[in-house]
């Protein structure tokens, strides 16, 4: 299983979980109670409540984003950074993989 640390807004608080593959970092925070992700539009990339801001050390493929999830970050509460990301749009791929992100200070 994959690894997914959530890095609270203001660095005090670090949770890792695990994640199948084909699982959004969105869900792994669902079904682990994780707060600070929303997801009011379920992952269907609409509402821009699941906003994180990926760790700077995660390879490149992580910040790759669609037009879509480019024009959502556009209207999150917190400040968009150049990696900001929906999670809801980040999806484990390998078991080995590990991912870190950050939560932002306001979802809504």
């Amino acid at each position: 299983m994959a690894e997914v640390t959530f890095i609270s807004a203001d660095g005090t608080t670090s949770t890792t979980v695990e994640g199948n593959p084909g699982m959004s970092v969105m869900k792994c925070a669902q079904v682990n109670g994780i707060s600070g992700v929303y997801a009011e539009c379920g992952g269907q990339l609409a509402c821009a409540t699941c906003h994180v801001y990926v760790d700077e050390d995660m390879p490149a493929e992580f910040f790759e984003i669609s037009e879509d999830e480019d024009e959502m970050l556009e209207a999150t509460a917190s400040d968009r950074l150049s990696n900001s990301r929906l999670s809801c749009q980040i999806v484990i791929k390998d078991p080995a993989e590990s991912i870190t992100v950050r939560l932002p200070e306001f979802q809504r």
